[in-house]
């Protein structure tokens, strides 16, 4: 489906809008033709007095006919200038209007795919089409819809006009018409696939650059600085390349144009002129006919800019449009409605992905109240299991259940509402301190933040901030250290007050007496929910009920510290490892 059809078939509820908009600019355009006949008027009354066209109306005084034509003229400047006003009302109001709407729909699409949809599709892309692709929209809307309008009208009136006093003269002036409008079609079926290309490649540096932002530190920290300026270049050079492409086809319109539009004006100044001379044209007819030449051909020039940004819009439409069709997986139907009591069981599950084997056959439960760990190498397996007790993961085979609930008959979002999960790299937003901590609350209570951040240990460095809560962390947390971020993401998970709460190496960017603090804490405020501890720091699960130890996507040993210390096994070796113990 061609993207213009696919834009007016989303923009339904903004329809009546470009209704108006359209009309205001065929009025504009009416109104604004109307002065270059005037012209013609006024020379036929300064040349014909009383034998001139405006006295067929009764108006036999040639001073009288220079009054009502003044006074028409000033009617016409004046709704000129009001429907120029409503149109640009208009059609700036719907740009604005529609690319809020295209942006807010395309980014809540995005939330309801899973994450491994989103970072298949790479963020820089992404975020170039919620950017400057629903800008690009913005912009078209903003001028090039109304000027295609225009043109348009235009075209058509002259045309009337000319025929109604010539038609031989406008059979020749307006036979450029129809080869610049061939012409500026042939060059749009090229330049489609040129923008198309040019902006994915905008969307490639896009990424690197986002990329590279986010790991500055890295960069500097190895040297890296001329290699990644050289990729950035390569990814630059490529777009200036695909837009090279697009610019070539793009600045040959105008030249190709001009030249047909002087063709146009040539006949009309030659040809009417002879007829003038031949007494078969009137001298006001003979300027008003040059007038609207002018006014007809030379907004023609325009095509080429006017192809430019139509090709740009709709190659952005289509990449916003594809989004938003992008299928979204449907949720199962079932919901939590009370708080469960936290009975967790992972039943044989098996997980590969391209072939590499991720999980295979894991199974162990976790009773209401109890908190159990997942330890081994990384690539063992424990980050897919969370992935799919969070549902980020689709089952292939095995099963979790919550309290005998199979996870799969439940929507993710109900079950969300009941777990709280702390990452090892935590997402702050941009905001304060209190409004990370309360997360997804829409009426927050500040004593559950205090309350919360007391017990993740976070409260004492929150309190000496410049303004405590209320403070500023900055994009992604910028402003607070990498133990700071930790802590407020677990304030976040026990504000929440889950049945089940899931940390991923949730204290390993803290120092060891912080440590000691948090696990003090966690042992009082897991009361009464169930936990599950992904850790390489085998310090923090030394209090577990059970701990398990994953290898190439199997559990190989089970039990508690002692009873793991005491087998002399795989665990034992990692504790021997990580305190030194020969």
């Amino acid at each position: 489906m061609h993207p213009l059809r696919r834009l007016y078939g989303y923009a339904r509820a903004y329809r009546r809008n470009a209704v108006l908009g359209t009309v205001y600019s065929v009025l504009n355009k009416i109104f604004d033709v109307l002065p270059e006949l005037l012209i013609g008027v006024a020379i036929d009354v300064v040349v014909n007095r009383e034998a001139s066209f405006i006295a067929r109306f009764g108006i036999v005084d040639p001073m009288d006919q220079l009054v009502a034509l003044t006074g028409i003229t000033i009617a016409i400047w004046v709704l000129e200038s009001l429907f120029e006003y409503l149109l640009a009302l208009k059609w700036r109001g719907l740009a604005q209007d529609l690319q809020h709407e295209l942006r807010l729909d395309a980014y809540a699409h995005l939330q309801q795919q899973p994450p491994a949809a989103i970072s298949e599709a790479r963020s820089g892309r992404l975020m170039a089409v919620l950017n400057e692709d629903v800008n690009q929209v913005e912009r078209f809307l903003n001028t090039g819809a109304n000027e295609l309008i225009q043109v348009v009208v235009g075209s058509l009136m002259v045309g009337v006009f000319f025929f109604a006093m010539t038609a031989s003269l406008a059979a020749l002036a307006l036979l450029p018409v129809p080869l610049i409008l061939i012409g500026a079609f042939w060059f749009q079926r090229r330049l489609q696939p040129r923008y198309s290309a040019a902006r994915e490649a905008a969307a490639t540096v896009s990424a690197r650059l986002d990329n590279n932002l986010a790991g500055m530190a890295t960069i500097q920290a190895y040297t890296a600085e001329e290699a990644e300026l050289a990729h950035v270049r390569a990814a630059s050079d490529a777009y200036r390349q695909a837009n090279a492409e697009a610019i070539r086809f793009a600045a040959a319109i105008t030249p190709v144009i001009r030249m047909a539009v002087l063709a146009g004006f040539a006949v009309t100044l030659l040809y009417g002129g002879w007829l003038v001379l031949q007494g078969q044209l009137g001298a006001g007819s003979y300027a008003a006919l040059v007038y609207l030449t002018q006014r007809l051909l030379w907004p023609l020039t325009r095509l080429a800019e006017m192809t430019d940004l139509y090709n740009r819009s709709m190659a952005s439409v289509q990449r916003v449009m594809d989004l938003l069709d992008s299928p979204v997986p449907a949720p199962p139907s079932g919901r939590i409605e009370t708080r469960p009591r936290g009975a967790l069981a992972f039943e044989d599950l098996g997980h590969a992905y391209a072939g590499r084997v991720a999980l295979d056959g894991v199974g162990f439960a976790i009773e209401p109240g109890q908190t159990v760990a997942l330890v081994g190498a990384t690539g063992a397996g424990k980050s897919t299991l969370l992935k799919r007790l969070l549902g980020f993961l689709e089952a292939q085979r095995g099963r979790i259940t919550l309290d005998g609930r199979d996870l799969a008959d439940i929507d993710p979002r109900s079950l969300r509402r009941q777990l709280a999960y702390v990452a090892q790299e935590p997402f702050l937003t941009d905001g304060t301190v209190a409004e990370n901590i309360a997360y997804g609350d829409a009426a927050p209570d500040a004593a559950r933040i205090e309350a919360a951040a007391r017990a993740a240990e976070a409260h004492d460095f929150i309190a000496a901030l410049p303004r405590g809560y209320a403070a500023e962390v900055g994009e992604r947390g910028a402003r607070l250290s990498g133990g700071q971020r930790q802590r407020i993401a677990l304030a976040r998970a026990l504000y929440r007050d889950p049945a089940v709460l899931v940390l991923d190496e949730a204290t390993s960017a803290i120092d060891n007496e912080t440590e000691a603090a948090i696990q003090r804490s966690l042992a009082t405020h897991a009361k009464g929910r169930s936990t599950l501890v992904v850790a390489h720091r085998l310090s923090t699960v030394r209090h577990a009920d059970a701990i398990h130890v994953l290898e190439n996507g199997r559990i190989i040993e089970s039990g508690t510290h002692d009873a793991l210390l005491a087998r002399n096994g795989a665990y034992a070796a990692l504790w021997r490892l990580q305190t030194g113990d020969a």
